[in-house]
């Protein structure tokens, strides 16, 4: 099984906007949050293996999802 992508939508550290990072490298901006995690969802839906992690202002994560077949029985 191929290793799943990691993707991430947090707050830009330096003024407006949120940030996609794909894999710790790639990055896009975006206006809203909405926006963000919308093409991070996109980017999971496509890559077919992989973990969207959604960060709040605060750097906390608030919601998790994967996309294509998570090998975890257990909720969450």
């Amino acid at each position: 099984m191929p290793a799943r992508q990691r993707i991430t939508v947090a707050p830009v550290k330096a003024g407006e906007g949120w940030m996609v990072s794909i894999g710790g490298g790639n990055a896009e901006t975006y206006r809203t949050k909405e926006q963000a995690v919308h093409a991070g969802a996109s980017q999971g839906r496509q890559h077919g293996h992989a973990q969207l992690i959604i960060k709040g202002r605060n750097g906390k994560i608030q919601s998790e999802r994967t996309y294509g077949a998570d090998p975890r029985r257990s909720k969450g």
